[in-house]
């Protein structure tokens, strides 16, 4: 890599990404002080401070102050998980999408999720029910509430030819979030829109993203039978 590649932040983390993965500095070896590494790469103190902190945040790193910078010995293992669009997941598999928007509505959070999901008290939130199809097959299920602090123009939107998780994927920009997954038996009203028996075990997950300390939407999505999960690691 030439010095021209490196002297920006994303350019020397790259760098010190790959002398880790190369075993160049091994598990628990000292990297060098980001003075030394400013001059090897022509750059500002500060560029190379953005890099590690990076890596420190990635958890490769460990940054303790006045004993410098070392390789994690037991980096985590992560999976990358994206937000799906739906209509670009039933689109990538060759099939037809469409939605349709089952309920909209202005109302309270419940209380139930005031824990997980703290919005400014006495503040409506938007909820909304959408059923997505893959080939007119009902392919997933949608309960979301939106926090109109930080999605405003969300309450302005009738979600009929967009659905709320195309837009927000696009238009909320988030910071982090919580993911759970889970089975659910289906009753007779999952088992009415998603096309099953009662009974049936569905994949279902509830996720949370923040801007900030700012939630933005919590939904829960109960996918059709036969729903498989892909991700990366």
């Amino acid at each position: 890599m030439t010095l021209t590649e490196t002297n920006s932040w994303t350019g020397i983390r790259a760098e010190l990404l790959r002398r880790i993965h190369d075993r160049v500095w091994q598990p628990g070896a000292q990297i060098p002080h980001e003075a030394d590494l400013a001059e090897e790469f022509g750059c500002a103190r500060t560029t190379v401070n953005r890099a590690l902190r990076d890596l420190a945040d990635s958890g490769l790193v460990v940054r303790k102050r006045r004993a410098g910078t070392r390789v994690a010995l037991n980096p985590p293992q992560r999976a990358t998980l994206t937000i799906p669009i739906l209509r670009e997941e039933v689109e990538a598999l060759g099939r037809s999408y469409r939605h349709s928007l089952l309920e909209r509505d202005l109302r309270p959070l419940p209380p139930m999720l005031h824990g997980a999901f703290q919005v400014t008290l006495g503040s409506d939130v938007l909820f909304l029910k959408t059923l997505h199809f893959s080939d007119e097959r009902p392919y997933a299920y949608e309960e979301r509430y939106i926090n109109l602090e930080a999605a405003p123009e969300a309450r302005d939107r009738s979600f009929e030819d967009v659905s709320a998780n195309e837009w927000l994927v696009h238009n909320a920009p988030y910071s982090h979030g919580d993911i759970s997954f889970f089975a659910v038996n289906a009753d007779k009203t999952l088992s009415h829109k998603l096309d099953t028996s009662p009974g049936t075990a569905l994949f279902a997950m509830e996720r949370i993203t923040w801007a900030g300390g700012l939630p933005i939407t919590h939904v829960r999505l109960i996918f059709a039978p036969g729903y498989r999960m892909r991700t990366e690691i």
